[in-house]
């Protein structure tokens, strides 16, 4: 009968990795720690909060930078009895609408058993709830929307709160909102009133370069990985991945922690260099097995074309010539195969997941198109089609074809 044991000859703690650990110091962004704090300035002093919008990829550091800045912030104010603040946040991911945030935050604010239902009420209805509730807290209140851009068009609260005490629905509570997205065109999709209030102050976080992850890694590794459990060279060879694909810590964290239980599994003293490439192929085929889950039945055919023109080395390549080799896919699937402008957006959403590349050619008084192409290892998409479609003769062609040219 197997038996559970302890492993500890690679990790010393290995939740230093992931996302939840918040280090003593976070690395690399002193430049946005110091405009960070100079926006949060007026809370201190006792005024009325600026309100903050942060912008920047997945992983390089908004939500952590704001969990510990707000720390501090709620540390340091306790040294002055003017000042009462409150941190309220919520992840906005499975929120699409002002109306749901605000159920949110009302049914945060309030006790257990005293919630409102997520449905029901007139949207007024839950935002005079909310300002009930705030007022009732009093004091600063500062309001952290993670993934602010889940709420799409619907943004009729990031318009009305931080206006809530000029139009009279607070008297005494002072609200501000920090607002975090990964998305760098959610600003412009905003009202133009919510603009000139939500980005009162901007802040950008670019992504890391190598030799910044690295520096994150060598701080990270100390606490996480036994003194001699790394091999050197390993550090540098996440860093330069990470880098060279997204610019994410995160990305880089994962790649190290990966690799590391890859070498506990094969019983080896440390981390080295093929265990990073093998958790790498790893990851690769989760994001795209992550995006995939997203996907409709057409939205994983569009993806298959682009896999089974790759493994004809014929990408990149136009809408007009996927569309093509879709349409036979889904023949041999007896799908009934939808119109081409509706592929197009098929593809679009495989590349917004970063599944897909696209680059636009230019074509005189044609117009503009795009050419598609694999954004992941052939590999790691065609394993997971083989996960999440049923058209297992198809999948092993497209193998055939891509071992003949020597595609990988």
């Amino acid at each position: 009968m197997p038996r559970f044991e302890r492993k500890q000859n690679i990790f010393r703690n290995k939740d230093a990795l992931g996302e939840s650990y918040q280090p003593e110091r976070i690395e690399e962004r002193d430049d946005e720690i110091e405009a960070y704090m100079d926006a949060l300035q007026p809370i201190i002093d006792g005024w009325e909060p600026n309100n903050v919008f942060l912008y920047g990829n997945t992983g390089v550091g908004k939500t952590a930078v704001t969990d510990f800045l707000l720390d501090v912030l709620q540390e340091d104010v306790t040294e002055y009895d003017d000042v009462d603040l409150s941190v309220l946040s919520v992840n906005c991911k499975t929120l699409n609408s002002s109306y749901q945030v605000a159920v949110e935050l009302v049914n945060t604010l309030r006790p257990a058993g005293a919630e409102i239902s997520t449905t029901g009420y007139p949207q007024q209805t839950v935002f005079k709830k909310l300002y009930s509730e705030l007022e009732a807290l009093g004091g600063t209140v500062v309001i952290v929307l993670d993934e602010i851009d889940s709420i799409g068009d619907r943004d009729e609260l990031l318009y009305e709160l931080p206006r809530a005490r000029s139009n009279g629905y607070l008297e005494t509570t002072k609200v501000g909102l920090i607002g975090i997205s990964n998305d760098f065109k959610f600003r412009e999709q905003l009202d133009p009133r919510v603009q000139d209030t939500l980005c009162e102050r901007e802040l950008q976080f670019p992504p890391y370069e190598a030799s910044e992850l690295t520096n994150i890694l060598e701080s990270r590794a100390e606490v996480a990985i036994t003194e001699d459990g790394c091999d050197g060279g390993v550090l540098n060879l996440c860093a330069a991945l990470a880098a060279r694909d997204s610019g994410s810590a995160r990305q880089a964290l994962d790649l190290l922690r990966l690799a590391g239980e890859v070498a506990e599994n094969n019983d080896d003293d440390a981390i080295r260099e093929h265990h990073v490439d093998q958790a790498r192929s790893k990851l690769e085929q989760e994001r795209v097995e992550e995006g995939m889950r997203e996907l409709t039945t057409h939205g994983r055919l569009a993806l298959l074309a682009v896999v089974s023109k790759a493994a004809k080395e014929s990408t990149p390549c136009r809408t007009r010539e996927l569309y093509q080799e879709y349409e036979a896919l889904c023949e041999s699937s007896g799908t009934d195969s939808l119109a081409q402008r509706s592929v197009h957006n098929h593809l679009s959403d495989l590349r917004m997941l970063g599944i897909l590349s696209a680059k636009e050619n230019r074509s005189g008084s044609r117009g503009n198109y795009y050419s598609y192409e694999l954004d992941v290892p052939f590999s790691s998409a065609v394993d997971a089609m083989a996960d999440v479609l049923y058209l297992d003769d198809e999948i092993e062609t497209i193998r055939d074809i891509a071992r003949m040219n020597s595609v990988v």
